[in-house]
């Protein structure tokens, strides 16, 4: 991995070796520091390098992932993930990189009209996993790739119910360490997979990059899944 010095609003890198040796038909630029995306890209088989979105301080994030008045949850993540990838290809132009797609991805958990993203602290993530204990949610994953040929995005949604969960528990998981990085305070593919009694769509989305979407969207953009 080459990792390049900040500049301007985005911190990026890229893989070397293996990536610029693949075909420019099987490579793109994944904008995420998920290492979630970064599995399930290489699960597939599609060679990638990284354009790093600033998410804290000293210097801020790069983009403030607030949901806008009266927006509908689909519409938030999905302005979301534009927005990333639109960053991630100013940034190529910039840098005068090679010119390949970009792929981006926001994930949202949806209870009644409430949106949840990434838990602030323990407190958030406590109050978030109370509300989502016994009940019903959707997760929401929008994935957008930008290409020369323009932006296109597609939504994932999926059922996922939990069982009721004691306040022990939900004490124990938060001492694990993974909620605070997770939409919703929870990781479906760690130890909050006991809690889900029942789900309905895709486990990647849920994870944070649904494959069926994801490799549509790539093809679409001239990427080969099995190159």
């Amino acid at each position: 991995m080459r990792h390049f010095p900040e500049k301007g609003n985005l911190a990026y890198s890229e893989c070397l070796d293996t990536f610029y040796m693949t075909l420019p038909e099987n490579r793109i630029y994944l904008a995420s520091r998920s290492p979630r995306r970064r599995e399930l890209l290489k699960q597939i088989g599609v060679n990638f390098g990284t354009l790093l979105l600033r998410e804290a301080a000293p210097r801020g994030a790069d983009m403030a992932e607030v949901v806008l008045p009266g927006e509908a949850p689909a519409d938030y993540a999905r302005r979301i993930a534009i927005v990333k990838v639109e960053m991630g290809r100013a940034r190529i132009l910039e840098r005068r990189l090679t010119e390949l797609p970009v792929l981006a991805a926001d994930t949202a958990v949806v209870l009644g009209e409430r949106i949840f993203g990434k838990p602030e602290n323990l407190t958030h993530a406590k109050d978030m996993l109370r509300a989502l204990s016994g009940q019903t949610h959707q997760v929401l994953t929008a994935v957008a790739v930008a290409a020369q040929s323009g932006i296109q995005v597609s939504i994932s949604s999926s059922a996922v119910r939990f069982r009721d969960i004691s306040e022990h528990e939900i004490h124990r998981y938060l001492a694990v360490g993974e909620a605070l990085d997770k939409a919703g305070g929870y990781a479906i593919q760690g130890m909050a997979a006991v809690f889900i009694a029942e789900i309905s769509g895709s486990y990647s989305g849920v994870m944070g990059l649904p494959l069926f979407e994801t490799a549509q969207l790539l093809q679409k953009s001239g990427v080969e899944i099995f190159p």
